[in-house]
């Protein structure tokens, strides 16, 4: 395991046999797993699922992966960063023990597959509380109304850092993923949606109103408030406010 990759391999077996039980895999199943690492995840999780695909970033472990695991199991050194999921064959659930350096960028890429049923990973628990987090609260943030417009999520445990070697500095947490069927309000352009959100939580101090009037010339509701007072669904209503202002003021110059 090499630290630059900023993998902490789980070794307590029972942390390890309740996130497959979390998972509720059954026979069908096509697992992505990433950061296999020594494979103690990866074995059990073969013995349930129809076909495991492992990504592995680290060289160091791809032999010895190869060696121990069996046919169902699809071991592919690569940044999972940098795969296209829909070249993979299609998975339906995951089950991760994530590197932390890589948690965001790739909850935002899973949250954008269409195709699983569900997650369970394990994060570092701050990060996991921020997934969760309400509004008013310092850990609310952009990935907080991200994952509540795209999923059910819950933290099932927490891992204490002795779970893991080398041990982190932080404790880490289990967390179940659930995509939403269709997201919990309407958002007339989803791609402004998220870069409105991108950028109040960019300026958390300031008022929303003047940061809005400066980007996008549109007077808002709420204007008074702090993005960390607003609810997913408030900012949701911000988004359809713009987006329809937008397309008026277009209307007008064509």
């Amino acid at each position: 395991m090499r630290r630059r990759f900023g993998q902490h391999l789980l070794i307590d077996e029972n942390v390890v046999n309740r996130e497959i039980k979390y998972a509720e895999i059954s026979s069908d199943d096509v697992i992505l797993e990433v950061g296999p690492g020594k494979g103690i995840l990866t074995k059990l999780l073969a013995e349930k699922a129809k076909k495991v695909i492992a990504v592995e970033i680290d060289k160091d472990f791809i032999e010895y992966l190869n060696d121990i695991l069996p046919e169902n199991v699809e071991v592919i050194h690569a940044d999972v960063l940098k795969i296209d999921f829909f070249k993979l064959t299609p998975f339906n659930k995951v089950v991760a023990n994530l590197p932390f350096k890589i948690s965001s960028p790739f909850t935002f890429k899973l949250l954008n597959y269409p195709f699983f049923s569900k997650a369970v990973m394990i994060y570092q628990k701050e990060f996991a509380e921020r997934m969760v987090a309400e509004p008013h609260s310092k850990k609310y943030s952009r990935l907080t109304v991200a994952v509540y417009y795209k999923s059910y999520c819950r933290i099932l445990e927490t891992v204490p850092k002795s779970a893991f070697r080398p041990m982190p500095k932080v404790d880490a947490a289990i967390v179940e993923v659930t995509p939403r069927k269709k997201p919990p309000f309407p958002v007339l352009n989803e791609k402004l949606f998220f870069s409105l959100t991108n950028l109040l939580f960019s300026q958390r101090r300031k008022h929303i109103g003047g940061v809005i009037m400066k980007k996008y010339g549109v007077h808002v509701p709420f204007s008074d408030k702090r993005v960390e007072e607003l609810t997913p669904e408030e900012i949701g209503e911000i988004s359809n406010v713009i987006a329809e202002a937008l397309q008026s003021r277009e209307k007008l110059f064509n």
